[in-house]
């Protein structure tokens, strides 16, 4: 099979790994296989790819989409990232508390992140690109954001000279937040 599941975190993360195939030449992977995701349970429909880019230091996150709820099935194709998975259920008996995870372009691990999660990330390489499925098409005015240094979270980021958006430095801690799962 091209992806095993290695382990399984809060209530609906699952940590994947994809089969990669190397030889003198380099190696191949498959990306994304509808076929084999659906026999390990993750039996969403993707509408939407995104990239994104960062650079040593930098956090983004902690964010999410409530109108409509977004999924996300994310991989590093490039650099090392630690990713943070915040649930935001308030129905969950997890409400409130985090795992993290560290994706990179040599551990073919992808990652899967059922709506109802913020999620957030640090770039631990000089460069991190990161790609992402979505199960929802992004929405600017059903989207939020808490404070991913908030210490109310416990999280324990890899840096210690954060570079965060205004936006992100501005987001409100997780008390604060108000929004429709």
């Amino acid at each position: 099979m091209s992806f095993e599941i290695l382990s399984k975190h809060l209530n609906g993360i699952i940590v994947l790994r994809t089969a990669r195939f190397e030889d003198h030449r380099g190696f191949f992977e498959e990306l994304y296989r509808v076929d084999a995701l659906w026999k390990l349970g993750v039996e969403e429909v993707f509408v939407q790819d995104n990239r994104s880019n960062s650079h040593r230091n930098v956090i983004r996150g902690l964010h999410y989409q409530f109108r409509p709820p977004m999924g996300k099935l994310i991989r590093v194709v490039a650099g090392s990232a630690q990713f943070i998975e915040l649930d935001i259920r308030k129905d969950s008996p997890t409400f409130g508390r985090h795992v993290e995870i560290e994706l990179s372009d040599s551990n073919n691990k992808l990652l899967w992140v059922p709506p109802g999660f913020a999620n957030g990330f640090c770039a631990l390489t000089d460069t991190v690109d990161v790609i992402y499925k979505c199960t929802a098409i992004y929405n600017p005015l059903g989207e939020g954001s808490i404070n991913p240094l908030d210490p109310a979270l416990g999280i324990k980021w890899f840096v210690t000279d954060a570079i965060l958006s205004e936006r992100d430095a501005k987001a409100p801690p997780l008390s604060e937040i108000k929004y429709s799962l």
